[in-house]
């Protein structure tokens, strides 16, 4: 097989993973569904159940801070898609368009994380934001 497709197949695993835990997931497991439908119509069901398990799995995993079981999923659905990928090599480009797009959104440029803390004592005031912040006062 070539790494390509291997390396198609890892990143799909992972996008999927990724994606369990956000508002477009629903629109990633159609899409893999759709994907094995097409090539696998008889494991499509099975398909679909395994994902939804998955995503408990996730998101229990998430909530007890295991790491190591939310990288075991996804090393999982990376040999799922590569095995798929194996038999069905034609399958790549549409697993590639699936993946285009239910990525997430990349953050803005110079965006990242703002931990933003104050005390104010008397009749002090605090002004804090994360990004612009216009205060006019009179």
């Amino acid at each position: 097989m070539e790494a390509e497709m291997v390396e198609l197949a890892r990143a799909a695993g992972a996008a999927v993973i990724t994606v369990m835990a956000t508002d477009a997931w629903e629109r990633t497991r159609d899409g893999v569904v759709a994907l094995w439908r097409r090539v696998s119509p008889s494991r499509a069901d099975s398909v679909a159940g395994e994902l939804e398990a998955t995503r408990e799995d996730l998101l229990t995993a998430r909530e007890n801070g295991d790491d190591l079981a939310e990288q075991e999923l996804r090393e999982e659905w990376a040999g799922r898609l590569r095995r798929l990928l194996r038999d069905q090599p034609e399958v790549a480009a549409e697993l590639r368009r699936i993946l285009a797009e239910t990525a997430p959104e990349p953050q803005e440029a110079g965006a990242g994380t703002v931990h933003l803390q104050a005390e104010v004592s008397g009749s002090g005031r605090v002004y804090q934001a994360g990004r612009d912040q216009h205060i006019t006062e009179r």
